[in-house]
């Protein structure tokens, strides 16, 4: 991969402003992100299993008739998720014809068709290999944290899109360094975090001290077992994205994703205490989920503002 000299905003391009085009990359962003929440909702409230183990067919028909609000919730997310897949595919396309050769928005508008694809392919696994509703196998923890991985990678790509479509945007700087690390250590907690919500659904509990006999049971589930690494990392995670966006708010240039981002590491750090306090309602993990990924988004708008610097002298085009 070759990274591009010039400063991401940097420049006045010779050609108008694609603003229609930057206007549907965040809207696709938003949809995504939509769908995501709508997936997690499936996922709580055990509508996994709505439509059988049949894709894309829903219990072997095209459109369920006289369904379940479990067959309606899994339906409805398979809906949302088709048209997530074609608004990527559109958004690829017009890319491609909108910019041209060589262009890093075409780069990452390939990719999201990638992800999106992937996407599907994931989650039809979880209907066909009935990784859903009571579940409990560690193969489904397993899946579930390969699918996370996947969604974060696609909304990053959906992000940069629209990022990288404004006039000379331009990426230079190497892929390391200090907000890498934060996009890393913000990874790694969500895919904790996903664990954890899983053995929310599957091992409900009807108060805070019963969640804590059922968590250190030498007899429980290994799902339980691991629910409580969640939160010691979450708390280290949190608290090191908070103090390494600090140290990126004294640059004129991130100092306002940087503040952003210290604000989303603490709302979630909130956001995860009320979560195990309350024992995870639904409404609450929805919640949760939704600041886990605008603070995965802030992120990545910080590494890309990060990497926004402008060649010295001599510098040349390199490898990376």
């Amino acid at each position: 991969m070759v990274t591009l000299a010039g400063p991401l905003a940097a420049g006045a391009s010779a050609e108008a402003e694609p603003t229609h085009f930057r206007r549907f990359a965040w809207t696709v962003l938003g949809w995504n992100l939509g769908v995501v929440l709508w997936g997690a909702y499936v996922r709580a409230s055990g509508s996994g299993a709505g439509c059988g183990n049949r894709w894309p067919l829903c219990n072997g028909e095209v459109v369920p008739q006289a369904p379940q609000i479990a067959t309606l919730i899994e339906f409805t997310h398979r809906i949302s998720s088709g048209v997530a897949l074609a608004l990527v595919v559109i958004l690829c396309v017009w890319a491609f014809v909108r910019f041209p050769r060589g262009a890093a928005v075409r780069r990452t508008a390939a990719f999201s068709v990638l992800f999106i694809v992937a996407e599907a392919l994931l989650g039809a696994g979880l209907v066909l290999l009935r990784y859903v509703a009571q579940n409990e196998s560690a193969g489904r923890a397993l899946y579930l944290s390969a699918h996370l991985v996947n969604t974060q990678l696609l909304l990053a790509v959906l992000a940069a899109t629209a990022v990288l479509a404004a006039p000379g945007a331009r990426l230079i700087g190497p892929w390391r360094g200090t907000p890498l690390a934060m996009l890393l250590v913000s990874l790694a907690v969500s895919i904790t975090g996903a664990v954890a919500a899983l053995g929310d659904t599957l091992y409900p509990a009807p108060s805070l001290a019963a969640g804590m006999l059922q968590d250190f049971s030498s007899g429980s589930s290994l799902l339980l077992r691991l629910r409580l690494v969640h939160p010691a990392l979450a708390v280290a995670g949190g608290a090191y994205i908070a103090l390494a966006a600090f140290t990126q708010s004294h640059a004129d240039k991130t100092r306002g994703l940087a503040v952003a981002v210290m604000f989303l590491a603490l709302a979630q750090l909130c956001a995860g205490a009320a979560n195990v306090v309350l024992r995870a309602p639904i409404a609450m993990q929805i919640f949760h989920l939704l600041l886990a990924d605008l603070l995965w988004i802030a992120l990545i708008l910080l590494f890309l503002r990060a990497r926004e610097t402008q060649p010295t002298a001599g510098s040349s085009v390199s490898p990376c």
